[in-house]
């Protein structure tokens, strides 16, 4: 079966700022009555997305960003950049999942509010770029993100010269009072809790005066591949980045380049199709699969063996394939995982776990816990109400083999637990996931897509 590869949703990228919902009805979570076979493409990536929406503003000219997310993360960026002064403009492209964009950097101007939404990128990334405009900045969200932690950020800001009034809270609402410069140097945070922190830094420092020479003294650094990705697009639009060793990051000042770049499929999203295939013992491929990537899906494509399944590639195509047994009934291996620099993968392995037949424990994710909810918490209580075996260890999961029935799953306002609800959906009748909407943060097509993908396999 060839799914088709987009069909859009009654959600408006340019519309409200409001998370579409319906609090009256849950979605029933399609249930795979045989293996589930198919084929699709996924929309651009949300980190890269975001990340070159704020290069493209700060750039000495204009950029095209081709084949963009469009989704409520990025259209809350766009906005918010919009504010700032910044025009980005919709332009004709290419792409199965919307239009491309054209950036046009302006004269940065404060005297505006930003609105966060549930979007880490957003609250994490701008701040910097707000102090480098001129006249204040508020910045606020959904009542979800004003427990999400921003310290880090506030304090560095403070430490580098700029006003920022808190209140003393460390979290949102603040105001940025912004001077049009910054003058940047050395600076050391404790990025333990979200490698956000430090990739909003670098990615403004080289409008710094002096830019930045940034160490983080944490006892961990979750996320590197972020990092990583954000040193890679600052590469790329001429800025000059050395990271000498682990924790230790210097951007010089100076100019970034305007160039045209196009985004890479969202790889993470692709964790819920690609698990549909692994817990069903059927094979699902996605085109589009970059062969050099710094994104931390890239990491299914060795972890999901671990599970048994087979993972092959030709080409720009990835299919992953599940193991069955003789009878072609689904067999799933617990697994051990460390998964440090990848937590956000961490709910769709998570609900795999939750199908195998032996145990699996997976550690390094303590800092899911500051996402968009406590992902820990919200997992170990959804599995367990469905009649699962999780317990919550100090920066993980441990998950026992058990029979699950049917039930409500919640979202937490959080777009990977919804996910998650449908990959268990799949085995288990009965799963209705509450707001599956939720997805339109990063994935506004989720739920056509994964219908497409899994209710041809009905009788």
């Amino acid at each position: 079966m060839q799914t088709t590869p987009y069909s859009r949703p009654e959600f408006d990228p340019y519309g409200s700022n409001d998370v579409p919902e319906d609090t009256t009805a849950h979605w029933k979570a399609p249930q795979a009555r045989s293996p589930v076979v198919g084929s699709l493409q996924i929309p651009g990536s949300k980190s890269l997305t975001n990340r070159e929406l704020v290069l493209a503003a700060l750039a000495n000219g204009p950029s095209i960003i081709h084949r963009p997310l469009h989704s409520r993360d990025s259209r809350l960026m766009i906005e918010a950049l919009r504010s700032l002064g910044t025009t980005i403009e919709e332009v004709p492209g290419d792409g199965a999942f919307g239009s491309d964009w054209k950036v046009t950097p302006g004269e940065l101007t404060g005297s505006t509010t930003i609105d966060c939404g549930l979007a880490g990128t957003v609250m994490r990334f701008l701040p910097p770029v707000a102090s480098l405009a001129l006249g204040p900045t508020t910045f606020d969200g959904d009542e979800g993100a004003r427990r999400r932690p921003m310290a880090t950020t506030i304090s560095s800001l403070k430490a580098l010269g700029v006003d920022v009034a808190d209140e003393g809270r460390g979290s949102l609402p603040f105001t940025v009072h912004g001077t049009g410069s910054v003058t940047g140097g050395k600076l050391t945070i404790d990025a333990s809790s979200s490698s956000q922190f430090v990739s909003g830094l670098l990615l403004s420092a080289a409008r710094f005066e002096q830019g930045i020479d940034l160490s983080h003294s944490g006892e961990r650094l979750p996320s590197l591949p972020h990092i990583e990705m954000t040193l890679e697009v600052l590469r790329k639009r001429g800025v000059q980045v050395e990271n000498p060793e682990v924790g230790h990051w210097m951007v010089k000042p100076g100019p970034i380049s305007a160039v045209d770049v196009q985004i890479e499929p969202d790889l993470s999203n692709a964790a819920p199709f690609l698990a549909a295939a692994v817990v069903t013992g059927g094979s699902v491929t996605i085109s589009g699969w970059p062969e050099h990537t710094t994104q931390v899906g890239n990491d299914l494509l060795e972890i999901l063996p671990l599970f048994g399944a087979q993972v092959t590639r030709e080409g720009e195509k990835v299919t992953v394939t599940g193991g069955v047994d003789a009878s072609g009934k689904p067999v799933i291996s617990g697994i051990t995982l460390d998964l440090t620099t990848g937590g956000e993968l961490a709910p769709a392995i998570v609900s795999i776990a939750a199908l195998a037949s032996s145990p699996s424990t997976i550690t390094g994710i303590g800092h899911i816990r500051h996402h968009e909810t406590d992902r820990l918490a919200a997992l170990a209580t959804e599995i367990t109400k469905l009649g699962g075996k999780v317990s919550e260890l100090e920066d993980g999961l441990h998950i026992e083999p058990a029979h699950l029935h049917g039930g409500v799953w919640h979202s937490y306002e959080d777009h990977r637990m919804a996910t998650s609800g449908a990959i268990i959906g799949l085995v288990v009748s009965g799963v209705e996931v509450e707001n599956i909407a939720t997805t339109s943060k990063t994935l506004p097509e989720f739920p056509e897509l994964w219908s497409s993908l899994v209710e041809p396999q009905r009788p």
